[in-house]
């Protein structure tokens, strides 16, 4: 009887010690290059150039629309939240870095912003206003008949 009672104790000493050593990871949800920030840390500005970024870094996820000197990558982590979150998606990481090339393809100028940086960011209020997004005299008389028909069911 004895003998059982050490055996059952050395098992329980053996799994809890093989418990202790884990440890509870919350599972992260990565979108677009890990580590950016560690990463531009390697990027020399005025010595490193096109070739030796897609090296470190790969192809760019945006460039700018009228020139193609101005490349755009971007991080983002999700988490899980706490229970006071009822287990929404935080966002942890928001990096985004932007490369700004001379005509030769050396870099010129880097900045990277993290998500503190992108909150404090102003965007205009402005809206475009295009003649296809306008609807002709027919097309609103027949939109807001269907709405009138539908709108008593």
């Amino acid at each position: 009887m004895f003998f059982n009672i050490k055996y059952h104790l050395i098992n329980l000493a053996f799994l809890l010690f093989i418990l202790v050593g884990c440890q509870l990871k919350d599972p992260d949800k990565n979108h677009g290059i890990l580590f950016l920030e560690n990463r531009s840390k390697t990027l020399i500005v005025k010595k490193t150039n096109k070739n030796d970024i897609v090296e470190v870094l790969g192809q760019p996820h945006s460039k700018s629309f009228d020139n193609d000197d101005i490349w755009i990558y971007l991080e983002r982590t999700l988490s899980k939240g706490k229970y006071h979150k009822l287990g929404k998606h935080v966002l942890k990481t928001n990096n985004v870095l932007v490369l700004n090339f001379d005509k030769y393809g050396i870099l010129k100028d880097k900045k990277i912003y993290n998500k503190n940086d992108l909150n404090k960011m102003n965007f205009s209020k402005n809206k475009t206003e295009n003649q296809l997004s306008k609807k002709s005299f027919v097309e609103s008389f027949l939109s807001s008949l269907r709405e009138k028909m539908y709108r008593d069911k």
